[in-house]
């Protein structure tokens, strides 16, 4: 451990074991603490919770140092030496995420957890596919991975609950609805970074405005027929008043961090609405 410690001081070998979509762990993570908070009120199991935890965010992790040795990334371990160290480090993380999924399929969790990973696999199979188009393909790519990320939501409740139930699916649904919404908002200031007047926004972003009232309506239908709790719409309130917002405001340079810590504070304030909607 001592050498592979020395081995990361080298930053092309931490690019290759530590993921580096920070948005993406955003989107892993906020859906897992709202399937967590939201069951706490049916009572919650901690031991298989915490086991959930560690399956997710090992399996997520495992993916950079697996694509980086296989070569399916855009840095590839090249030497024997990035080789040997991109192997070990997978091996390593892959052996705390089976250990992890183990035990809780040895708790009784597997036909739930089964599920929702084949319903997740499915996603990033397809994404994987999609990604094949190119450019025009990108942002449907990262939609559609948005569902297997999001799929902790419903994880964490039902490990914690024993239930995979209306209120696990619904957790799951809605934290894709708004992660899907943050994607395409942060593709649009990216390719409209130089627009300044209300215009030409327009001209770059009206497939997003109207994708904002689909939105809207698609929540607000979902709380009229039950799936949603009655008051989660206004979950959405905050995220779908940045992104009209925006088209009123002059020309804004694009900051990629700074827009980073802005979505994130909005996936906190979405994800406490969110649970506040369903405690309630």
């Amino acid at each position: 451990m001592a050498a592979q410690a020395g081995i990361l001081q080298n930053s092309r070998l931490k690019a290759m074991v530590i993921p580096r979509e920070h948005g993406a762990w955003g989107l892993l993570m906020v859906p897992l603490v709202t399937g967590a908070v939201v069951a706490a009120r049916s009572g919650v199991n901690l031991g298989a919770l915490g086991q959930f935890m560690v399956a997710a965010l090992s399996l997520f992790w495992l993916r950079t140092p697996a694509e980086a040795w296989l070569g399916a990334s855009a840095i590839k371990a090249q030497s024997p030496q990035e080789r040997s160290a991109v192997a070990g480090f997978s091996v390593a993380i892959a052996v705390v995420a089976i250990a992890a999924v183990t035990a809780l399929f040895y708790a009784g969790y597997s036909r739930g957890l089964v599920t929702i990973g084949a319903v997740a696999g499915l996603a990033f199979a397809i994404q994987a596919a999609v990604k094949k188009l190119g450019r025009i393909g990108r942002m449907p790519a990262q939609v559609i991975g948005a569902v297997g990320l999001t799929s902790t939501a419903a994880g964490a409740y039902y490990v914690a609950t024993g239930k995979l139930d209306q209120i696990a699916i619904a957790l799951w649904l809605a934290n894709w609805l708004f992660a899907g919404d943050q994607i395409h908002f942060v593709q649009l200031r990216i390719h409209s970074s130089r627009a300044t007047t209300v215009d030409e926004k327009l001209q770059h972003g009206y497939a997003f405005l109207a994708g904002q009232i689909v939105l809207l309506a698609v929540v607000v239908a979902f709380c009229i027929v039950g799936l949603f709790p009655k008051f989660a719409w206004l979950a959405f309130v905050p995220v779908l008043f940045r992104g009209t917002v925006w088209f009123l405001r002059g020309r804004q340079p694009l900051d990629v961090h700074k827009l980073g810590f802005a979505e994130l504070t909005q996936a906190v304030i979405f994800g406490a609405l969110l649970c506040t909607a369903f405690l309630l």
